[in-house]
């Protein structure tokens, strides 16, 4: 049956954090589109229900997120993926919660600024709405409540001409004190950073990729990995853990041309659907 699952609670922040987490945004528009390369394409989706930014410092903030997931299949296709291509275009969320939305617009134009020269197609859609009120109880109001995650930000991904998506996202933190301009440049430089990173997958979004190509069909899939993003603690540490629980060790050679990637060899080991419903 499909999967519905709604993400709330005291720790799920729908935008990114100071600490380097994604924002829902991100996952949606940069991570889900990776599994169509496995073959897993239905009844996928991220619904952003209620909107929230960090909270005092840096908690909370009362977001919430249904993932819909209903497409099945035995294992996931094994993956060739060694052409980045050049950047064509550009899309984004601006968000913000509980704040005027011509904060929206600010980051937009200073964004657009800083990319506009470079890529010419880009769009950064708008999404206003209120902060959420949460339980605050008092000792002379027991059902007080108060606004909170109030805030604003922006998600960035850049589609390239063979499909290969670079992200970026920042939003102001929980003190505030951070102009929407700053955020917006910002947005835009973190965005250039990662596609100058090359390869086929974006840092935030290899350690979905590998793992999937762990999991997939028992045959060798390839993917070309920029050298900054394969050195990252995040792909070393996954690449030990893979090993750990049974996985096949990764092969590595250098990509053919100037760019310096490396193409990552991982044979998968099948690990697939094998529910089966009993009488």
């Amino acid at each position: 049956a499909p999967v519905n699952v709604l993400l709330t609670g005291p720790g799920v922040i729908t935008s990114a954090t100071p600490t380097g987490d994604l924002s829902v945004d991100s996952v949606r528009t940069a991570i889900l589109p990776l599994y169509a390369q496995f073959g897993i394409t239905n009844n996928l989706e991220l619904r952003i229900l209620r909107r929230s930014n960090p909270g005092p410092g840096g908690k909370g903030g009362g977001g919430e997120v249904q993932l819909v997931f209903g497409h099945q299949v035995r294992l996931p296709k094994t993956l060739h993926l060694l052409n980045p291509g050049r950047v064509k275009r550009v899309r984004g969320v601006a968000y913000a919660t509980g704040v005027a939305g011509s904060n929206n617009a600010r980051m937009i134009e200073a964004a657009r600024g800083v990319l506009n020269p470079l890529v010419a197609d880009t769009y950064i859609f708008s999404d206003v709405s209120s902060a959420p009120w949460l339980p605050a109880p008092e000792k002379a109001n027991p059902a007080a409540k108060r606004k909170t995650g109030v805030g604003f930000g922006l998600s960035l991904v850049a589609e390239s001409s063979t499909g290969v998506l670079y992200s970026a996202d920042v939003a102001s933190g929980p003190a505030g004190g951070q102009p929407p301009e700053d955020i917006g440049r910002h947005c835009a430089f973190q965005l250039l950073e990662s596609t100058a990173q090359g390869g086929c997958v974006a840092r935030a979004a290899a350690p979905t990729l590998l793992t999937l190509m762990a999991m997939g069909s028992e045959d060798v899939g390839r993917v070309q990995v920029g050298r900054d993003v394969l050195a990252t603690e995040e792909v070393i540490g996954l690449g030990r853990d893979l090993r750990a629980f049974g996985a096949s060790g990764w092969g590595l050679r250098d990509a053919e041309g100037e760019s310096g990637d490396v193409v990552v060899s991982i044979v998968g080991r099948g690990v697939g659907n094998v529910g089966r419903k009993i009488a």
